[in-house]
């Protein structure tokens, strides 16, 4: 399962050789300047957003890959059944969100809090 962690000054989204392969994109790094928001979706599904540009969908299992979006794309690697952790970034990131399940979204969105701005907490 694909883990998120902070080397630096980047998130880093690590994933295994077959979530590469079934999201057609290497491990995800974007700037922790960048981040703006983090929430838990416990529903897999409504964290998915726009439409699939590349990577795999199968319904009811698993979405994994970039999804087009009007103001922009995402990075998604959801599992059905399992809570996603999602984290919303500024406009100069490379991805608007990143819609990861991961094996403890809480102790994720612990360990990544801190790095979000005081101003946008709440």
């Amino acid at each position: 399962m694909a883990r998120v962690v902070v080397e630096g000054t980047d998130i880093v989204v690590r994933l295994s050789w077959l979530e590469k392969a079934a999201a057609h994109h290497r491990n995800v790094r974007v700037p922790v300047s960048a981040l703006r928001r983090l929430h838990i979706e416990p529903d897999w599904w409504r964290a998915l957003r726009g439409e699939r540009d590349r990577g795999t969908c199968i319904p009811g299992q698993l979405c994994a890959g970039v999804r087009r979006l009007q103001e922009g794309q995402d990075f998604t690697l959801v599992r059905a059944g399992t809570p996603v952790l999602c984290v919303e970034l500024r406009r100069s990131a490379p991805f608007s969100r990143l819609a990861i399940s991961v094996p403890d979204p809480e102790v994720t969105m612990r360990t990544l809090r801190p790095l979000v701005p005081r101003d946008r907490l709440g």
